[in-house]
C-alpha cells in the first residue's frame, strides 16, 4: 500500500509545472482514498487518515487559488502532528513549493535541504532540487529585475551561481527529468546573467589600468559561462588587456578568435 500511494503522488508533486491542480487534487484523492482502504483496520485508524486527507486537500484548495500562506499553514500543522506518517515526505515537498510560491525562500531552500538530506534515494530528488533551484534563482532577483524583467549586469547576482550549480546538478543527475528542461532555460538566463557581471567587474579593472584582473574576469565570463551572449564582448575586453600589458601574440591571437566568431569588423583586427 505505501509503494502505490508513492507512485500516485510523485505524480502530484508537479505543482506548477505542467500538472493542474484540479488534476493533482484528484490524484491525491485518489492515493489518499487507496491509503485509507489499506488501514480501515479500525475506526481509530481511519478517523485519522480522513482528517489528514481532508488537511491535506483543503491546503490544494488553497494552492488552487495563489493563497500559499494558508497552504503553508496547513502543511506545517500537518507536518508537526505526524511527522512520521505515510504522508510525511510528499508533505515535506509540497511545504517547499509552497515556501518558495510564498516568498518565503529561506524556508523553501531548508526544506529542500532537509527532503534532500533524508531522503537520499527518494525517487522525487530530482523535484526537491528543482525547488531549490527556484528558491535560490528567486532569490537572486532583484527588485528591479522582478518588477520590469530587466537584468542590472553591474549588480552582482545574488545567489545566481547557486541557482546555476543547483540547476546544473539536477539536469546532470535526472536529463529525463519532467523538471529538466524549464531549469535548462533557467540556466540559459543565468548563465548570460553572471557572465553579463563578470564583463562589467573586468570593465571596471580595465578603466583603472588593472590589467590582469580584468583579464581573469573576462576570462572567467568565456570558460565558465560558455556560450553566454555576452562572449564578444569578454573577448575584447581580453584583446584590450593583452595590448595593455603589451602581451601582442596573445592579443592577435584573440583577435583571430572575435574576428572568425562574431565579426569582420576591422576595427577587431587593429
Amino acid at each position: 500500500m505505501t509503494r502505490i500511494f508513492s507512485k500516485l503522488t510523485q505524480a502530484a508533486s508537479a505543482a506548477g509545472t505542467g500538472t493542474s491542480h484540479r488534476g493533482r487534487r484528484l490524484i491525491v484523492l485518489a492515493a489518499l482514498a487507496l491509503f485509507a482502504a489499506g488501514c480501515a483496520g479500525t475506526e481509530e485508524e481511519y478517523d485519522l487518515t480522513t482528517g489528514i486527507r481532508e488537511a491535506y486537500l483543503e491546503a490544494q484548495d488553497a494552492m488552487t487559488v495563489g493563497n500559499y500562506r494558508k497552504a503553508v499553514g496547513i502543511f506545517e500543522a500537518l507536518q508537526a502532528r505526524f511527522p512520521f506518517s505515510q504522508f510525511a515526505t510528499q508533505i515535506q515537498l509540497e511545504l517547499a513549493y509552497c515556501y518558495y510560491k510564498a516568498g518565503s525562500v529561506e524556508q523553501a531552500i531548508d526544506a529542500a535541504d532537509t527532503f534532500l538530506r533524508e531522503n537520499p534515494t527518494h525517487n522525487r530528488v530530482d523535484y526537491a532540487m528543482y525547488v531549490k533551484g527556484l528558491a535560490y534563482f528567486e532569490r537572486g532577483q532583484t527588485f528591479l529585475e522582478r518588477l520590469f524583467r530587466k537584468s542590472v549586469d553591474a549588480r552582482p547576482p545574488r545567489d545566481g551561481e547557486l541557482a546555476f550549480s543547483t540547476f546544473s546538478r539536477m539536469v546532470e543527475r535526472y536529463p529525463a527529468s519532467l523538471y529538466a528542461a524549464d531549469a535548462q532555460q533557467r540556466m540559459v538566463f543565468l548563465k548570460n546573467r553572471l557572465a553579463s557581471y563578470e564583463n562589467a567587474v573586468a570593465r571596471f579593472y580595465l578603466e583603472r589600468d588593472a590589467y590582469i584582473a580584468a583579464l581573469n574576469r573576462a576570462r572567467t565570463a568565456i570558460e565558465v559561462y560558455h556560450g553566454a551572449d555576452s562572449a564578444e564582448e569578454s573577448l575584447r575586453i581580453m584583446i584590450e588587456c593583452y595590448d595593455g600589458l603589451g602581451m601582442t601574440e596573445l592579443a592577435n591571437d584573440t583577435r583571430r578568435v572575435l574576428q572568425k566568431n562574431f565579426s569582420t569588423d576591422p576595427v577587431a583586427q587593429n
